[in-house]
């Protein structure tokens, strides 16, 4: 599956599950403890992912055996589920939703010691991890991400070069004229929407925080207003919309393919796309097997700089918890502590360790030598900004937001990108006063 980081961070957190009764406070807060000795650590565990992949091609299964080697008396079962969310939040009606999961969106953050088992506490865990304060509740960490992300434009470097441009864009309109310079000077569709799929663009929100390189960006979308003059949603905004206005997106992006896009990037038919680091790997492997250069595929920051600094935010993938109603809790965490700790999936995905001390994978060594700063937002409103883009129904992780402007620029919605910018603004905020912000 690969919009897990999307469905990650998306707007249903702020929702409830229908009918949903929790725990009934007897098990409330229960942890799950890590194993003194993993030889006494024993039953049979359900593992739910969102890697349908990894389930299909036995790379989970082979995940499993290394971890049998630490821990010989417990057993891993997978089950990958296609549409995560949907079935996921109807399975938590029940106390039967696996022994390990994936943190769903629909899940209220006050809400998780109701349904997960604490991993200890904050000042603790975020010694040595990062992204602790995503799944914190009075203290005490629910979650913990094996991987983190990071937004970015995945592009074709051989192209861009054949275009002349050879340094990444430091302003939007540098980035506009460099997209200008490969429609003209390549046979590359400059900058690919995806737009049928929907939830690729929802990947612009995450402009937020790198645009003014600031960490504080998820407080002032609880604060402010996300679309004022120079705001870092509005700036994004407004990009993706001069680019589909200028004619330097797909033909007819209602048609748009995302599986294809990925070889037709590496192949060189398609010269950019926003996304994020997650999806590297998946175009360099869609190189291997289209028979083009893997090296091709490049990725490059926002182009907007702060004290000469390109800045990029990292974040978490889905977040793994453990059922507070698990029978094997200390299998379950010993689960999740070696996958986290010790497994190989940081390093098979490109990613970016949640571990303090781990070194940044090399396919990111461009952004150390170009010395992007990289930043993590502090999430503690987080919680606060996806009840107001509930209430306001804007929808900044949803797709049909983008979609709409997407339809604005290519001339098939009327209106001025002011004036939808401006009711999205006065939607959030109004939004913002009936929360008490």
């Amino acid at each position: 599956m690969n919009r897990r980081t999307v469905l990650a961070l998306a707007v249903g957190a702020a929702l409830l599950i229908p009918g949903c009764t929790g725990t009934g406070g007897s098990t409330k807060g229960a942890d799950a403890k890590a194993a003194d000795d993993p030889s006494k650590v024993t039953g049979t565990i359900k593992v739910l992912t969102v890697r349908t992949d990894l389930v299909q091609d036995g790379t989970m299964k082979r995940y499993a055996a290394e971890f049998n080697k630490t821990y010989p008396k417990v057993k891993v079962e997978f089950e990958a589920l296609t549409n995560y969310e949907a079935e996921v939040k109807i399975r938590m009606n029940t106390e039967n939703y696996g022994d390990v999961l994936l943190i769903p969106a629909v899940i209220k953050k006050a809400d998780y010691p109701k349904f997960f088992a604490s991993l200890g506490t904050q000042a603790e865990r975020s010694k040595k991890y990062r992204f602790t304060d995503f799944t914190t509740v009075d203290g005490k960490v629910y979650g913990q991400s094996p991987v983190g992300v990071m937004p970015g434009f995945v592009y074709n470097k051989r192209v861009w070069k054949e275009a002349g441009v050879t340094e990444w864009p430091t302003t939007p309109a540098e980035f506009l004229e460099s997209l200008k310079a490969i429609k003209s000077k390549t046979d590359a569709i400059p900058y690919y929407t995806n737009f049928s799929a929907g939830w690729t663009l929802t990947s612009w929100t995450y402009v937020d925080g790198a645009v003014h390189c600031d960490p504080q960006a998820t407080t002032k979308l609880a604060e402010g207003d996300p679309w004022a003059q120079g705001a870092d949603l509005r700036v994004g905004d407004t990009l993706l919309h001069d680019i589909v206005k200028s004619g330097l997106i797909e033909k007819d992006p209602t048609t748009s393919n995302w599986e294809e896009s990925k070889p037709r990037t590496a192949k060189g038919e398609i010269a950019t796309q926003w996304l994020g680091t997650w999806a590297i790997v998946q175009f360099q492997d869609a190189a291997r097997k289209a028979g083009a250069n893997p090296d091709d595929i490049g990725f490059m920051p926002f182009p907007s700089q702060t004290d000469g600094k390109f800045c990029a935010t990292v974040a978490p993938d889905y977040n793994q918890a453990v059922n507070v109603h698990s029978k094997h809790k200390e299998a379950a965490r010993a689960w999740i502590d070696w996958f986290t700790d010790k497994s190989t999936y940081v390093k098979d995905n490109l990613a970016i360790s949640p571990l303090k001390d781990a070194s940044m994978p090399e396919v990111l060594k461009p952004y150390e030598e170009a010395g992007v700063k990289l930043i993590e937002v502090d999430d503690a409103k987080g919680a606060e900004v996806k009840q107001i883009d509930n209430t306001s129904e804007v929808g900044i992780y949803a797709p049909e937001y983008r979609q709409n402007l997407v339809d604005l620029a290519r001339g098939a919605r009327k209106g001025s990108l002011d004036d939808f910018l401006a009711d999205l603004s006065e939607r959030w905020t109004e939004a913002q006063k009936a929360a008490g912000s």
